[in-house]
């Protein structure tokens, strides 16, 4: 292979990367990435945008990184379907805490490449397809083979999916329930998580109205409530799936880099999963507290880290939430 800079402005290669970038999941829909080109070795720099942050909801910054991560695995994929191969280098200088990775490509001369359990799963064409859905599923089980797909592609970026038996995620779903309820009664997380609902014709940040889901009748699956005392705003309550499917992205450690390695995962998860024909829905709420936390990892046997719970099953797309202009900044 020669390596050759990410190609500059205005190139087909660059602006489908960062399209495709700018397509990932993020908390509150808060897009917290900045993306700028090297003036001298060209390579495309991914950053933290400090002005899209969540102090309350996420002090720590554990879920912007999650969200970064997501967004630099888009980019990725996006130069492996033209032929490029990115090669990415996380937390490259200590000094600067707002670089979070670097990419730089190579031309692909036709070598031989290690077989890939997903090679028949088209996930760049899924990212524009991606959307997570709030509403119910029907309850129709996953098979093994795409839930094994799911978990083969958080295992390529170092982590770990685990699909717990029914009665664990019964407990995984009151823990989700009482860190929800626990966001209710703290007035500055509260204030906070409805900052970001936009009305119709909103801005180019946060969840919008018609991207809401309705509460589940039989409480068992805990929506976040972006909505407050504007009930009118609020979708009819929906009777949801009895048997709810459950995912949990787990790393060994626990650290920056840890989490950028989670949000790739995530991202080849949700776009397995939608390879297949299956919706999925992040539920973070329980990740926000640090006991809830680590009362998940205790039910998903110790020694892991989770990152994030994944719902997923079959029923309805999501419906679209809005991007920024993408754009490199100066």
């Amino acid at each position: 292979m020669r390596s050759v800079p990410v190609p500059r402005p205005g190139s087909t290669a660059l602006d489908a990367m960062l399209t495709a970038a700018a397509a990932a999941p993020s908390v509150h829909n808060t897009q917290p990435w900045l993306f700028r080109l090297h003036p001298v070795t060209g390579a495309l720099e991914v950053r933290l945008a400090r002005r899209r942050a969540l102090p309350r909801t996420d002090p720590d910054h554990r879920a912007r990184l999650v969200s970064v991560g997501a967004a630099l695995e888009n980019a990725r994929l996006a130069a492996e379907h033209l032929g490029l191969v990115p090669a990415v280098r996380l937390l490259p200088d200590p000094r600067d805490e707002d670089l979070l990775a670097v990419v730089d490509t190579a031309e692909r001369r036709g070598e031989r490449q290690g077989q890939d359990p997903l090679a028949d799963l088209d996930l760049y064409g899924a990212v524009a397809r991606r959307r997570t859905s709030r509403l119910p599923f029907t309850g129709r089980p996953v098979p093994d083979t795409v839930t094994a797909r799911m978990a083969a592609a958080a295992r390529a970026r170092g982590a770990r999916l685990l699909v717990p038996p029914y009665a664990v995620t019964r407990r995984l779903l009151r823990l989700t329930a009482v860190a929800e309820a626990r966001n209710h009664r703290d007035p500055g997380r509260l204030a906070e998580s409805r900052a970001w609902l936009l009305p119709p014709g909103g801005g180019p940040y946060g969840i919008p109205v018609t991207a809401l889901g309705p509460p589940d009748l039989s409480g068992r699956v805990p929506a976040r409530d972006f909505t407050g005392p504007v009930t009118a705003l609020r979708p009819p309550p929906a009777r949801f799936e009895r048997h709810v499917q459950l995912a949990v992205l787990c790393t060994r450690l626990d650290e920056r880099r840890d989490r950028l390695l989670a949000g790739q995962a995530l991202q080849r998860v949700l776009l397995a999963a939608t390879a297949c024909g299956v919706r999925t829905a992040p539920l973070h709420q329980a990740m926000e507290w640090p006991d809830t936390r680590g009362a998940v990892a205790a039910l998903c046997g110790g020694g892991v880290r989770p990152q994030i719970l994944v719902r997923f099953g079959y029923g309805p797309e999501g419906a679209p939430t809005p991007r920024a202009p993408v754009a490199l900044e100066r």
